[in-house]
């Protein structure tokens, strides 16, 4: 969020600078060889600034978004927008079914509505222990 801010921000004082040079040349102070096609490069070089630090990354957001909630599978690990938690067990058109709680309530939601999935492994199951080997410290030389 604050790095949306910074970028409006920056683009903002871009903004503001090109209406004070803008008014500088127009003043006749400036001595260049632009003349009429000088606010027109400064336009250009504005959009340009736009579409890189606010269109372009959140268009890529959008695509990431989407790919993920069209590439669910059940058995998927989930979070809503609200907050909810829980695991895939139907997909049918734009709605999710998902499992939450210890009582396995089900909840379907459209699928716009999910937020992010969680990476699992396949060979866990739900509410089986990862058991895992301690580790043997290596023996100091005596």
């Amino acid at each position: 969020m604050k790095s949306n801010m910074k970028r409006i921000a920056m683009t903002a004082g871009a903004f503001a600078g090109l209406f004070s040079i803008h008014s500088f040349a127009e003043s006749g102070a400036a001595a260049g060889g632009f003349g009429a096609y000088g606010t027109l490069i400064w336009m250009v070089l504005l959009l340009a600034v736009f579409y890189f630090m606010l269109i372009r990354p959140q268009k890529k957001r959008e695509k990431a978004e989407r790919e993920l909630r069209n590439n669910l599978q059940n058995g998927d690990k989930i979070i809503t927008i609200g907050g909810f938690t829980g695991r895939v067990i139907n997909i049918r058109d734009d709605e999710v079914t998902f499992e939450t709680g210890a009582a396995k309530t089900r909840l379907t939601v459209k699928k716009w509505a999910i937020q992010t999935r969680e990476e699992t492994s396949a060979s866990v199951d739900a509410g089986d222990e990862i058991r895992t080997k301690p580790e043997t410290l290596p023996e100091e030389n005596k």
